[in-house]
Order: structure tokens, then C-alpha cells, then sequence
């Protein structure tokens, strides 16, 4: 139960955040979505840092829960993808970890489309 305390506390913090950078005015190419991707990169790169820091320090499970699981998942769930995917990739599993990447991201496109479709 105390791990979710952790997880809510650093997905409060991320979803936040993320709201917060979303805010933020840029003149960009119109319907680009800048932000977005400027968000789930920087999620990616943070939860690659945090992960690495957390197994050479030897963090508290806590902590790392607040911030991989929540803060990162609450920024963005990117992070966690992109994290998966190398996990794979580095322990051998590159096959699997090309299959996971095209399923996610022909799965998750279709299924916007299905439920953009359904809400119609």
C-alpha cells in the first residue's frame, strides 16, 4: 500500500508538470505537436538517468518507484516504452524488442483510430 502512496505522489508531480510544459507558447509549425515530443524525449532520457542511478547507488525501492513509475509515468508513458525497449535490446533481445516496438506503435495508432471511429 505504501507503494502507491509513492507512485501517486510522483504521478501528481509528473502529470503536473506535464501540464505545466504544455503551456508553454512556441511558435511552431501549426498542428506540430513540439511539446508533446519535447515531453516524451525528455521522459525518455529521465528514466533512462533515473533507472542507471538507481541500480549503481543502490536507491531506496521507494524513491524509485516515485520517480520512475510515477513522476516519468505521469509525464509522459513514453518513457516506460522507450525504457522497454532497450531493456530488451540490451539483454539480447532485439527481435523481441523490434516486435514490442512496431506493436506499440501500430497497435496504439490503431487503436486511436478505432476509438476515434467508435465516438463518431
Amino acid at each position: 500500500m505504501t507503494a502507491c502512496l509513492y507512485v501517486g505522489m510522483g504521478g501528481f508531480i509528473g502529470s503536473v508538470l506535464r501540464y505545466l510544459v504544455g503551456l508553454i507558447p512556441l511558435k511552431t509549425t501549426p498542428g506540430f505537436p513540439l511539446l508533446t515530443l519535447f515531453i516524451n524525449i525528455l521522459g525518455a532520457f529521465l528514466i533512462g538517468f533515473i533507472s542507471t542511478i538507481a541500480l549503481k547507488k543502490s536507491m531506496n525501492p521507494h524513491l524509485v518507484l516515485l520517480l520512475k513509475t510515477g513522476l516519468c509515468g505521469g509525464f509522459t508513458t513514453f518513457s516506460t516504452f522507450a525504457l522497454e525497449s532497450i531493456t530488451l535490446h540490451k539483454n539480447g533481445n532485439t527481435t523481441l524488442a523490434m516486435i514490442y516496438i512496431v506493436l506499440s506503435i501500430v497497435l496504439g495508432l490503431s487503436a486511436v483510430i478505432l476509438g476515434d471511429y467508435c465516438a463518431h
